[in-house]
Parts: structure tokens; sequence; C-alpha cells
């Protein structure tokens, strides 16, 4: 079990300390009126960040929007209204990370006071790929560490990367992980170590790298029984099997970079043939209608969801499965006519008896439209990390606090 490894908020002291909490509050928002579309991230982080304020603690927030280049990446100055509104207090602000009115802004906290800074983003070293030991160095780290107690990282949504603000401040700096973080880690590392047969691995979405490294991870290792490929995943164990899936489908793989995956996924299907299912048929929009074809006889036109029959299929095998983990939505879902896929899988997954997790990003999105997350035991908040999880890796992020624990454990007596 990871969980143990690292410290938790319960072994720190924090009445009257300051601590610097990272959180991933990463919300949409509208590119026309520039408003927050959804709040649920900040919802999640509201726990640790009203514990951490009660137990008296000055609570300094680094969280981050986007990134540069994006239309969506823009200051924090709204999310402190919504988490002030969240969290019924005032969550105060500046626009700035550690320059001068930064640090007064924090030096000026009272107990239980909690401030925001600016999008971590904005400052280009958060961008930096380097060792822990190198991200101490960084100017954030430098500057904001002589001001704090204790650093507690709750941004699990983000703990696969490897930056400044996620791993900087544990070189030197007592460390922990927040109430998300320990949860997430815990239910999901978990139900891998405890896992119920038959297990099911539905995996699709435009992430293909990742899902093809869950499926040659959980094959390898004996987790699941079967893997069930829709989206891309599933285009590119058609075209290892041998299919023609049409011009538009394989521009699309090679658009995307997936081209070497092919013959990856030939060997695993050589391995892994009674595991790894492609679809049977899969839909394509034709004149503006949905047409179901066979995997035989797949037009020139955009693979746009799994067909009706695999769809039926799927669901079967979810309905019988005691462990579910779900990744990437079956097709092109936010079209009506290609929805089928994706919300037969949620709805098996609903009405299953087994236990199910589904890795966030866009099927947890669709899972909380259709009212479906009470039905659903975990629905994860890091779709990138939740997936990094399933394939094996180790979480940068989380290495970091398990590295924190070994060192601060005699310091701290704990």
């Amino acid at each position: 079990m990871m969980v143990g490894k690292f410290y938790t908020i319960d072994d720190f002291d924090v009445e009257g300390k300051t601590v610097l909490l990272r959180i991933d509050i990463n919300s949409p928002v509208d590119p026309n009126t520039g408003s927050i579309l959804d709040d649920t991230r900040m919802k999640l982080h509201s726990k640790t960040i009203l514990e951490l304020a009660r137990k008296g603690a000055r609570v300094i927030i680094l969280a981050h929007q986007s990134r540069p280049g994006k239309k969506d990446f823009t200051t924090l100055r709204q999310h402190s209204d919504v988490l002030s509104r969240l969290l019924r207090r005032k969550v105060k602000y500046v626009d700035s990370i550690f320059s001068t009115p930064a640090k007064l802004a924090i030096n000026n906290l009272r107990p239980g006071e909690v401030l925001l800074l600016e999008n971590v983003r904005f400052f280009s070293e958060e961008s930096l790929k380097r060792p822990v030991e190198q991200q101490a160095q960084s100017m954030i780290v430098r500057e904001l560490s002589p001001l704090i107690d204790y650093f507690v990282n709750d941004a699990f949504a983000a703990a696969h990367r490897g930056q400044v603000s996620l791993v900087g401040f544990t070189l030197d700096t007592p460390s922990a992980a927040g109430r998300v973080m320990e949860h997430e880690l815990h239910i999901i590392q978990s139900t891998l170590d405890n896992v119920k047969s038959p297990c099911v691995f539905a995996l699709g979405g435009m992430k293909a790298d990742d899902s093809i490294m869950v499926a040659e991870n959980v094959c390898a290792n004996g987790t699941a029984d079967y893997v069930l490929t829709s989206g891309l995943v599933a285009n590119i164990f058609l075209a290892a099997a041998g299919y023609n899936i049409g011009k538009p489908n394989m521009d699309l793989i090679k658009s995307q970079g997936y081209l070497d995956m092919i013959d990856k996924c030939k060997g695993l299907l050589d391995k892994y043939s009674n595991q790894i299912i492609y679809p049977k048929d899969v839909a394509v929009e034709i004149d503006g209608e949905r047409v179901d074809v066979s995997i035989d006889e797949i037009p020139d036109y955009p693979i746009y969801d799994i067909g009706k029959n695999t769809s039926a299929e799927y669901a079967k095998s979810i309905m019988d499965a005691k462990t579910i983990f779900a990744n990437g939505p079956a097709g092109v879902f936010e079209n009506p006519l290609f929805s089928i896929g994706t919300e037969d899988i949620i709805n098996a997954i609903a009405s299953s008896k087994g236990y199910s997790i589904i890795g966030g990003g866009h099927i947890g999105a669709a899972t909380v439209n259709m009212g479906y997350e009470n039905k659903v035991n975990h629905v994860s908040s890091g779709g990138g990390a939740c997936i990094n999880l399933l394939a094996g890796k180790k979480l940068d992020a989380v290495e970091a606090l398990i590295d924190n624990k070994k060192r601060f454990d005699k310091k701290l007596k704990i």
C-alpha cells in the first residue's frame, strides 16, 4: 500500500503555523465571457482548505489555470471569489506569486485566514522538467520557503507531473498529502491491490498511448480479465489486427503521433488475444446520419463511436464484472448521434454490482452529467494521474512526498 509511506495532515500540528497548500482548481472557462463554468475541483479541495483553516493554520494556496497559449489561461481572481462562496469565508487574493505584495499578504495573514496566490503557471520555471534537487533551487521555492512551516500537496490531478510547485518544496520543508490526494491514492491503490475477478478495464478516448500502456500493464500482471477498447484506442488495435479502418481514421492516428503504436498493439494482441477486446462494429457519420457498420467493411468516413452490437457486448461484460476500471469515452459523445457507446458503458457501470472506478476526464464529466456519480464507487478527480497509476507508473509528486517522509522522520521524531 502506498498510503502510510508519506505524511498526511494528521501528522502535523498546524495551529498557528503557515501552510503552503498546492491544489488543482484548473476549471473550464467560458471562452466568450471568461466565467468559470464548473466548480467541481474547488468543491473537492474545500475540505482540505477548511480543515487547515479551522485548525488555526495560515493557509497560502498555490494553484494553476490552464497553460500559456490557451484561451483559458488567466488569473485566479475569479477562483478566489468562487472559493470564498464555497468555503463561506473570505479567500484573499493577490496577483503575485512571490514578489513584495505576495510576501506582505503572507506576513499579514492571521491564523484561520486563507490567501490565494496568482496562477503559478505565470512563472516560467513552472514549465521546466528537472530533478527535485534542481526544482528546489527555483526562485519560487527560495522566496516562499522561509515564510512557511509546512507544505501540503492536495493536487492529485497533477500528481504525475514533476513541476516545481508540486515537488520543489518537498526537499527542505516537512510535506504532507492533503485529503484529496490521500483519498485518491487510497481508493485506487487499495482497489488495485485487492482486485476481484472478473476484472474489466474499459479504455477509450484520444490519449491512446496512456491507455495502451494500461492495457499492457494490467494484462501482464494478471489484473485484467478483459480490456474493452473503444475510441482512438480501439482504432489502433483494429489497425494492428489487420482491419482496413479507412483513410480518415489512419490519418487521425498519424496526426496524433500514434503510428508506432500499431506495431506495439500487434505484439499485445499476439500475447493477450483473449484479454484485449476490440469492437465488432463501429459507427460513422454519412450525410449527417449515424451508420453502424461491421469492422470488415469500414468506409472512408471517420469512426465516431463503437457500434451498437459492440456496445451491448461491452455492457454485458461490465455487468458481469466484480471490479471495473473505465477511462476515456467510447466516441464523440458530445454529439448525441454518437453518445450511445459512452452512455451504454456508463449505464452498465452504474447498474453493475461490481466495484467501479472511473478515471476522471471526459468520461468522469459524462458520468456526472448523466447523474450517476453516486452510482459509481469512485470518480477520480485526475484522469492523467489515475491512468498513470493504472499503467504501473510512479507519480512524481507522490514520490516526492514519500522521499520527504524518509528525510524528516528522524528530524520530526514522528
